[in-house]
Formats: structure tokens, sequence, C-alpha cells
């Protein structure tokens, strides 16, 4: 049974097209400075404070309802089994395509969450920090396959989601500079029990097993979100974000990428298509693309980069 846009009566989604979705919001009364939207934003990559206010204040507003049956839940299971543990953080998982804006999203919805009634701790952790090393995906001969399932340390990143809902008191995970196209050596980034954590990755719903068990990313997540974009839209939006880049971070001597800061615009762009072409997408249609419709919120970008509708999962 398809699960497509042509399909919606036997979907297991609700769409809600921008203009009702808007509408929803019932939580909110607070208002973002310019600056506030300024620090969310990416490179290539609009924001606005009508966009966060139409779709993520909503958005935070139906986490919010989870959140709530989450912490009422685990205070009736814990007192049923005369157990008072203590409570374990909300996971929300955001996954999608290269360029398609999940980045983004996570941080502004970070920004969102820690502004709901009791000001809860939200943390950002972001798989590409899980990434293998260059030197051992050199050693693997797998260094141009950065990002298929094979190219991450899927067992540290169970580790650490099971740390998480385990009650551990912190956890030291990897950090990942794109500047320099890999694994800091000297810098981790320590995760102390936040109330809510989002894990965003474009890996987080894969169900390609590289650990030899059947435990998943994803088993770990409360919720999840799924950024959606045609892959045309994603396609010129990498392509015009590597342009962006060759005239300002790849000028950076110690950019891995500096070798192509010479180049004319004309050369990047074929460059950028060519990796688009032969890397992100067959990885967006092998990998990230199927995992779609396990997500339990979908949000579709249309090709100005704004959100256009929301799927979500009926319940």
């Amino acid at each position: 049974m398809s699960l497509g846009d042509n399909n919606e009566i036997n979907s297991p989604f609700q769409l809600i097209e921008r203009a009702e979705w808007k509408k929803l919001n019932g939580l909110f009364a607070h208002k973002l400075a310019q600056d506030d939207v300024k620090n969310l934003q990416a490179l290539n990559e609009p924001l606005t404070i009508a966009e966060i206010e139409d779709i993520y204040f909503p958005l935070a507003h139906l986490l919010d309802i989870f959140i709530q049956q989450y912490r009422e839940s685990h205070s009736l299971v814990t007192g049923y089994l005369n157990k008072h543990t203590q409570r374990l953080p909300f996971v929300i998982g955001i996954a999608g395509s290269v360029a398609a804006g999940k980045s983004t999203t996570a941080r502004v919805l970070q920004k969102v969450l820690s502004m709901l009634p009791g000001k809860p701790n939200v943390d950002l952790v972001t798989t590409d920090g899980f990434l293998y090393p260059n030197h051992i995906l050199n050693d693997r001969n797998i260094l141009n396959r950065k990002g298929f399932p094979e190219s991450y340390d899927t067992r540290l990143l169970l580790n650490f989601l099971s740390a998480m809902k385990s009650g551990e008191p912190e956890f030291e995970v990897p950090v990942y500079s794109h500047l320099e196209y890999d694994i800091l050596k000297d810098q981790t980034q320590i995760i102390k029990m936040p109330d809510i954590l989002i894990v965003e990755g474009i890996n987080v719903l894969q169900v390609n097993s590289t650990t030899g068990n059947n435990v998943f990313v994803s088993d770990y997540f409360d919720y999840s979100i799924y950024v959606d974009a045609d892959e045309s839209d994603i396609k010129d939006w990498y392509v015009a974000r590597f342009e962006s880049l060759r005239a300002t971070s790849f000028q950076n001597k110690d950019s891995y990428f500096h070798r192509y800061a010479d180049m004319d615009k004309q050369a990047s762009i074929k460059m950028a298509t060519n990796i688009w072409n032969e890397i992100n997408r067959p990885n967006l249609r092998e990998n990230i693309l199927p995992t779609r419709y396990r997500a339990d919120l979908i949000l579709k970008k249309g090709a100005h980069h704004f959100v256009r509708n929301i799927r979500v999962r009926k319940v």
C-alpha cells in the first residue's frame, strides 16, 4: 500500500496545510528577537520570525502534549512498581537529507522547546559526531561513502542513547568539524541528563544494522520528525550551499575543502553537482528517503525553503 501524497485516505498520517497548522498554537505568547533568528539561521537557508511562530510554536505545543504524557506515564508506572526512579530524557529524533534543513529545524526546536513552561533543559546532539574518523574511513576505503550507514560508529551512538535512557548522569559525545571534515581529537560534548534530548542526523531513522543486532537508533526515540522536500529542490539547495561555502569557509587554509577555493563559479557548480549525483543522491534514495514514513511527523518544505504542510501520524 502506497503512503504517498496521493493516497491520503489510507495514509497513517493526517495532512495539515500551513494555514491551518499555524492556528493550532495555544501555548506560546513568547516573542523572538531578530537576533535570535540570526543565531539560528544556516548558510543559504532563509529563516524568519513568521516561520518560527507559524511552524515551530505549534510543533512545540504538540510535542509538549507528548512530553507531559511521557512524564505522567513515568510517574504512574514507577509508582505502581514502587520504584521511584529518576525521570529520563524525552528523546526527539530529526532526520532528513543533506541540505534539507534538518540542522536548522533542530536548532530552532531546541530554542523553542526551552521556552516551554518550566523552562526545560534541552540538549542537541548531531550524529555527525558519530562518524568514524577519516583515518578509519580511509583504512576501510570508504571515505567517499561518508554519510552512508557503514561510515557511522553506530555502536557508540547506541551506547550513548542507551546511557541516556538508563539514567547515566553524563556521557561524552565526539564532536565533528565541518571545517576539518573530521572528528576533533581534543574536543567532546558532555551531555548531562537533559529534560529533552534532540538527536539530529541523516541516519537516525535508518534500520540498516551495522552492529550485528536488531537494535536501532530510533528504538530510543519518544518522537521523531522527518524534514522533507522535493529532491530537485534539495539538489538546488546543496549546489547553492556549496558555492556559498566555496566563497567563504573554503577560503580558510585550514578547511579540508580549501583546494576548491580558487574554482570559478561554473566549475564550483559542476563539482557540487557531481558530488550530489555520485554520493548524496544515492544515499538519499537508498538510505534516507525510505525512512520518511517511519517518522511521527513530516515537515514538507517548498522550493522557498519554508514549510508548506505537515503530516502528523494518526493516534
